[in-house]
């Protein structure tokens, strides 16, 4: 199990900021994920960053109940000068 913790489009998406799901790997995690939160979060998923426990992961990464998996979409915008 790990603290999953999403971040503007996927919290968006997700339409939660926060959930606990089982998983040994950050790939299980984020496949309970998508059979969770459906389609809309599975589409916006491949562009985002993971991390886990502010490191970055890749699906290998190995998570225990007390790890949070950080998935971050890109971030653009900002102020024109």
């Amino acid at each position: 199990m790990a603290v999953l913790r999403l971040f503007a489009a996927a919290r968006t998406a997700a339409g939660t900021s926060r959930e606990v799901l089982t998983g040994a790997t950050v790939a299980e995690v984020l496949d309970h994920a998508v059979d969770r939160f459906g389609g809309e979060f599975a589409a916006v998923l491949p562009s985002c960053a993971i991390w886990v426990n502010g490191v970055p992961a890749s699906g290998e990464t190995v998570v225990g109940v007390e790890d949070e998996v950080g998935v971050l979409p890109p971030v653009s915008g900002g102020c024109a000068a």
